[in-house]
């Protein structure tokens, strides 16, 4: 990479953002471990307080074990109207840098700052401010990390969390990669971890070593990143409008369900959220997949894929309830739906906009 091909990317990522901002909206939850979502019976837990997460909670537990792992947990409903509006403010607040923000969820971005409305020569100073800026309006804390492209800025914003920034900067990414525990790799999971160390892979310069073909034959497709990322390389813009895969809503149920009355209540529910969903985001889509959960815990989707863009809410019921029906589907109590629709239909994206590059300063 030439120098004047240098970018300058940022990732933020809000600090146990559902938990924060219950512990900054009551007091009485502050410095305590915390669950949003679930019960000390049964549910999911969304997200843990970092005082949790000491007990080893985290995210998409059975609250039922959480509870085990630590008595004295708080459980707390979700308050998503809330979420979404701090994460408006956070958008408000990245957008006064650059237009070139891709959300990635509620509570975490990529901007690519490399030309930015205030001409800010450091991407260091510009992560910074908005660190600032959103402990001052929303009295809460973020980490960033800042590198040439999104794989590394991504890794960067995790090192050191809570309240982190970590810079790594051209001249220092390849001795950065490879020294990081392979574990540590954005897209490298518990299976792919332990894989790649039966394969003596513990560290980038292991993996280094391993030739792109190779790694196709171990890890198929992804074996084509793994050998780009461990080199440095990821060419994938900053995306204004990023386009979701899926557009869907599912319910975990107070009880499980079997009643075909119970049921149908609660997938017309679910599928008039997707529904406006769909609405919202002014698009279609060809396939739709129910998903189920049983009370044991045992997890089965069905899909099915049309010939034409979905027109109505009511065939996306009509399909969902026929799928809940397969035949080769057991007949147990029921914990959860879910409803996605995916093949979208998307418009193109806006080109990345052109701008003279002031300085490499990071």
């Amino acid at each position: 990479m030439t120098e004047s091909a240098v970018r300058k990317i940022i990732h933020i990522d809000m600090d146990a953002f559902f938990a924060s901002i219950e512990q900054r909206d009551n007091p009485a939850y502050r410095g305590k471990p915390l669950a949003v979502g679930g019960s000390q019976h049964r549910g999911v837990v969304a997200a843990a307080s970092y005082e949790a997460r000491k007990f080893g909670i985290h995210s998409a537990m059975p609250s039922k074990i959480a509870y085990q792992k630590c008595p004295h947990i708080i459980f707390v409903r979700p308050r998503f109207d809330v979420y979404k509006s701090v994460s408006r403010q956070l958008m408000t607040i990245f957008k006064e840098y650059t237009d070139l923000v891709e959300p990635l969820s509620l509570d975490e971005a990529y901007l690519d700052v490399t030309c930015n409305k205030k001409n800010v020569a450091s991407a260091t100073q510009i992560a910074k401010e908005i660190k600032t800026r959103i402990r001052n309006e929303t009295q809460l804390t973020a980490s960033a990390g800042i590198s040439i492209n999104k794989f590394l800025a991504k890794v960067a914003s995790d090192i050191n969390k809570p309240d982190g920034l970590t810079v790594i900067p051209p001249k220092k990414v390849e001795k950065f990669l490879l020294a990081l525990p392979i574990e540590k790799f954005y897209g490298v999971g518990k299976v792919t971890t332990e894989k790649m160390q039966n394969l003596g892979i513990r560290i980038g310069a292991d993996l280094l070593k391993f030739e792109e073909f190779d790694l196709i034959r171990h890890f198929g497709k992804a074996g084509t990143y793994y050998y780009h990322v461990v080199r440095g390389i990821d060419d994938r813009s900053v995306k204004p409008n990023r386009i979701p895969k899926s557009i869907g809503a599912e319910r975990t149920f107070d009880r499980d369900f079997t009643e075909d009355e119970d049921l149908l209540k609660h997938l017309e529910e679910i599928v008039a959220d997707v529904w406006r969903r769909l609405r919202k985001s002014d698009t279609s889509g060809k396939t739709i997949t129910l998903k189920i959960k049983y009370g044991d815990f045992d997890l089965r989707t069905r899909a099915r894929s049309l010939e034409h863009w979905i027109q109505t809410e009511s065939e996306i019921f009509s399909i969902a309830w026929d799928l809940l029906h397969s035949r080769d589907l057991p007949q147990k109590p029921i914990r959860l739906l879910g409803v996605s629709i995916s093949n979208l239909d998307n418009n193109p994206e806006p080109s990345r906009l052109n701008c003279h590059q002031l300085t490499l300063e990071f």
